[in-house]
């Protein structure tokens, strides 16, 4: 495909040389009713070459606009995307005449005064919600790798599009957002949506895999196979959202698919553990357990302690839950509700565990045991879609073991948590870890 771009006695061309996912990308950039695309899904699939193309098409065409790229790490930027842009530019016959970077600053500026700025979008723990990217006014940007952004990060750099002469050209504020598959956000609004065909208008997912990039050298793709482990190539070469090689993860990615299919864990011993919250972003969640099978009795957004005491109480009654079989954890509202209600489990996530040796804290223990169960596939849980999407996103994102070099084993920390779910609380993670308290306590078996 050419798509031709004039500009003075210049003609640009983005040739995609047979490339029909590329052409399909920038089709919907120049569609005005598209605004949010999501691309790739592989490596080998031209991901940065069409960026550089977009943007730096746009940046030439309409003078004096502005245009972000953002990674990760500024350095990434500098090792791998800037070699892209020279790549671009050569191939449009375009020397420094036209260009020039600007190194102390980050950003390209345009012989015709527009700029492209090249963003470093780490965490930083001073700034947890990246209000530096508040104030910025940009024409149209791209998220390159967006696999390792946390959605907040992803929002605040999507509210500055459309800030910067968008009206003078025209222009509906566009992000572009290039990635291999992932299990952050891009997982659960963009693939999900995707596969069952719910993806709102003005968003688009296009899976692009190594075989649609037709310059790629002949034994490129040969070459992966000899290289890679067999969960990158499900990922990398064949483009599969449900894998994950993160070395660090505790579950399996289909294990966690199946607690919500295991209709063959029997019933047991009945319990109730339950995570609770008075307001702000965290949830009051109970789970009301027969054996290893955990149904989501109890979840409120916003709660005070009567309420709480309240739900409690009809969950325990209408299935004969004795106190003693009821663990909640203690911080705050625990203390409070033992008063209420006599001889619950006070669960301290970091009192010492039962198994010292291998661990320091009974939280570690418990989110150990629970990802031996689930993939195991000893527990089922039972829940609407909605909260199965947010239980999915929990389990794969944050029960994951914190250095993997030190002798005790440990979960990653709740700040870590809450970055990777753009600033949430793990609740359902958190309740479904404090059912494990007894069985890691061992007081009586889970399962009659």
């Amino acid at each position: 495909m050419r798509n031709l771009i004039i500009i003075l006695l210049m003609v640009l061309s983005f040739d995609t040389k047979g490339n029909e996912k590329q052409k399909e990308c920038a089709k919907y950039w120049l569609d005005g009713s598209v605004i949010d695309i999501v691309y790739g899904g592989a490596k080998g699939g031209g991901k940065s070459f069409l960026g550089c193309s977009l943007i730096f098409g746009d940046a030439l065409i309409y003078p004096e606009t502005h245009y972000f790229i953002a990674r990760k790490t500024l350095a990434d930027l500098r090792k791998f995307t800037m070699p892209s842009v020279k790549e671009v530019m050569d191939v449009w016959g375009l020397d420094e005449r036209y260009y020039k970077f600007n190194s102390q600053y980050s950003y390209y500026e345009l012989n015709n005064g527009s700029k492209v700025f090249l963003l470093d979008a780490k965490h930083m723990p001073s700034d947890p919600d990246y209000t530096r990217f508040g104030s910025m006014q940009m024409t149209r940007g791209w998220i390159e790798e967006a696999g390792e952004f946390s959605q907040t990060a992803k929002n605040n750099l999507q509210a500055s599009i459309g800030r910067w002469k968008n009206e003078e050209y025209n222009l509906e504020g566009k992000l572009l957002q290039t990635c291999n598959p992932t299990n952050n956000y891009l997982f659960n609004d963009y693939f999900l949506p995707h596969d069952k065909g719910e993806l709102e208008t003005h968003k688009k997912f296009i899976q692009a895999f190594p075989q649609d990039n037709k310059q790629l050298p002949k034994n490129y793709i040969s070459n992966l196979y000899k290289i890679l482990s067999p969960t990158q190539i499900e990922r990398l070469i064949k483009g599969n959202w449900r894998y994950d090689d993160d070395p660090s993860k505790l579950c399996d990615f289909d294990a966690v698919n199946d607690i919500f299919t295991n209709t063959h864990v029997p019933s047991g011993v009945r319990r109730i553990s339950a995570d609770l919250a008075m307001g702000g972003r965290d949830r009051f969640v109970a789970g009301y357990w027969d054996g290893l099978h955990c149904n989501v009795a109890v979840d409120m957004a916003k709660s005070d302690a009567r309420q709480i005491e309240n739900a409690l109480t009809v969950v325990k009654n209408s299935n004969s839950v004795g106190n003693s079989n009821i663990v909640a954890d203690v911080d705050g509202l625990g203390n409070y509700l033992s008063a209420y209600i006599k001889n619950i489990k006070k669960f301290r996530g970091g009192q010492r565990a039962v198994k010292h040796r291998d661990f320091d804290r009974i939280k570690d223990e418990c989110g150990f045991k629970l990802a031996e169960k689930i993939n195991n596939r000893d527990i089922r849980i039972s829940c609407n879609d909605s909260q199965k999407e947010q239980i999915t996103k929990e389990l794969i994102n944050c029960l994951k073991q914190d250095n993997l070099n030190i002798d005790k084993k440990k979960l990653i920390k709740k700040d870590k948590m809450k970055e990777l779910l753009s600033g949430g609380s793990p609740d359902y993670l958190d309740m479904l870890l404090m059912g494990m308290y007894f069985h890691v306590k061992q007081t009586q078996p889970l399962i009659s």
